[in-house]
């Protein structure tokens, strides 16, 4: 885990001055004794361990040191699970999430750190060697017969800080390739986060938001400032969660009397130019008396549809050519 993760992590359950001057000073003696005692390559990580060593006291003192295992499988994750990291980097979340007990896939695009990322575990996480496997390959590229690992699964879940310039089509992407995708929790800027939460009417609503819609529910779930990172980035960061629709709900796309294609084809058309009314963004592509099939107004605005209004336009559409 880097700094800036155990600082956001220590600081999203601990607001008192005395307990995080407490934090850092232990921090401080942790990485002294590790650089003392001949320690010093291991001394970023007993930092991280003082840090982090009353992560739950404040806020449940008579689960002290219960609790805070608790915390550290916030995005739902346990033994035995099988997880999906995308761009673990050096490592830090990767090891975080080892620690739960789970099954990790990581998919990291650069050679050198997918090729150092395996000493890493084997470093400082021994006994999960045979629980970890790395994929160096595009996340954007990936399928699942390169993952037999997850593609046989019932079921992963997907926990990753996402490179920021790509994460909503590496999302959009893995949910259609990996059908037993059936959950994340991942940080993207916090505009994205927003864009990918938002609801029909929003002023940031718009494709990512419709076309997430399309494959379950998402919602932010916290923010984490700037200032929680050195150097400090020019943008924040937030948490989206998301939970794929139930087999059995009406809102699988398993379970749609239409297909993704047709739906996001209107989803893209209707968010082209916001401005335009659904008849004059739509006219080359849905027929005459779709609209009215679908018990949609013509003269209202895509930003205003929800996904299930774009999959009911969609069939109407269907049905006609048909």
């Amino acid at each position: 885990m880097e700094r800036n993760e155990a600082w956001a992590l220590l600081t999203k359950y601990n607001k008192d001055h005395f307990h995080l001057q407490h934090a850092l000073t232990v921090e401080a003696v942790m990485r002294w004794y590790a650089n003392e005692l001949g320690y010093g390559d291991e001394a970023n990580f007993w930092a991280t361990v003082g840090l982090l060593h009353d992560l739950d006291f404040e806020q449940w003192p008579e689960q002290h040191c219960q609790k805070c295992q608790e915390l550290m499988r916030e995005a739902g994750v346990d033994a035995g699970d099988q997880v999906m990291e995308v761009g673990p980097g050096l490592g830090s979340l990767t090891l975080a999430i080892l620690e739960t007990g789970a099954d990790l896939t990581a998919v990291e695009i650069d050679p050198p750190l997918a090729q150092r990322l395996p000493q890493t575990i084997a470093e400082f996480m021994p006994n999960a060697t045979n629980r970890f496997r790395v994929v160096n390959m595009d996340a954007l590229k990936v399928t699942p017969s390169q993952l037999p690992q997850l593609a046989d699964a019932a079921t992963f879940t997907l926990v990753a800080n996402l490179p920021y310039n790509v994460a909503t089509p590496i999302l959009l992407t893995l949910l259609e390739r990996f059908g037993n995708l059936d959950s994340f929790l991942v940080m993207v800027q916090k505009e994205v986060a927003e864009r990918l939460s938002a609801q029909p009417g929003s002023k940031v609503y718009g494709t990512p938001s419709v076309k997430l819609a399309w494959y379950g529910t998402a919602k932010s779930v916290g923010n984490i400032g700037r200032n929680v990172f050195w150097p400090a980035p020019n943008v924040d960061s937030a948490l989206v969660r998301f939970e794929r629709h139930a087999a059995d709900d009406p809102r699988n796309p398993n379970n749609r009397s239409v297909g993704r294609d047709l739906v996001f084809r209107l989803i893209d058309a209707s968010f082209a130019q916001r401005r335009k009314t659904l008849h004059a963004a739509l006219r080359k592509i849905v027929p005459s008396g779709a609209f009215e099939r679908a018990g949609i107004d013509p003269t209202r605005r895509g930003e205003t549809l929800d996904i299930d209004e774009f999959v009911a336009l969609a069939t109407a559409c269907k049905e006609l050519e048909a």
